[in-house]
């Protein structure tokens, strides 16, 4: 299991911090984590949702912080997504956005199945026509299924997000969801090309805001 240093990720994110340097996202976060999750915590949420965390995640909440500083406008904290701006919000399993955590995810490759989405043309010609195919579009693309055995830990702004994977195939990866670009959703990667972990993704961050602040 490949884990952050927490001591070093400290000390970085105080020397980004001194720096003043405009990394895209930090006004919300301002490079400060929040205080990190106890066992007991961390247990409760799993043993309510019927889940493991993953591991390389599961350290980082204990270890080093739930949510703050990181990629994009941050991480969020167990059990907690983007509302409006910069607030926060709580979820709920199966609510409609949120899928079954138990569940396993159900993807295997990237997925944007845009069928049935209503032309331009439609609006044009019959707005009410469109705006009820868009309805029953909409209620597809979105379903709460297709996240199954996923939480939501970072937003990249305009609803975009990405997703850890729980169980399934792809445990422990993370997933771009583009959905509000009509791009739906697909594995994410670093710069190698390799499928995203929590800590590879956080710590590719963290070297990218660091060579930007010229810190090394």
């Amino acid at each position: 299991m490949a884990t952050i240093d927490a001591m070093q990720l400290r000390d970085s994110l105080r020397r980004l911090s001194a720096s003043r340097t405009a990394i895209f996202g930090a006004n919300s976060h301002s490079f400060l984590l929040n205080p990190p999750l106890t066992e007991t915590e961390m247990s409760a949420f799993e043993q309510r949702h019927s889940i493991r965390l993953p591991a390389e995640y599961r350290h980082f909440l204990g270890c080093i912080g739930n949510g703050g500083a990181g990629p994009y406008y941050g991480v969020f904290p167990l059990g907690m997504m983007d509302d409006l701006g910069d607030k926060l919000k709580p979820w709920r399993e199966n609510d409609g956005f949120i899928g079954l955590l138990s569940k396993p995810f159900p993807l295997k490759d990237e997925w944007n199945d845009v069928r049935g989405m209503p032309s331009d043309e439609l609006l044009e010609t019959d707005e009410q026509e469109y705006e009820r195919q868009l309805d029953e579009f909409e209620k597809g693309y979105w379903i709460s299924s297709l996240v199954n055995g996923a939480i939501p830990i970072c937003h990249q702004g305009c609803a975009l997000r990405v997703w850890l994977v729980l169980d399934g195939e792809h445990a422990g990866r993370l997933w771009r969801d583009g959905r509000s670009d009509r791009m739906g959703l697909s594995p994410m990667r670093l710069a190698d090309g390799a499928p995203a972990t929590f800590s590879s993704w956080y710590s590719e961050w963290l070297e990218s805001a660091l060579k930007q602040a010229g810190l090394i």
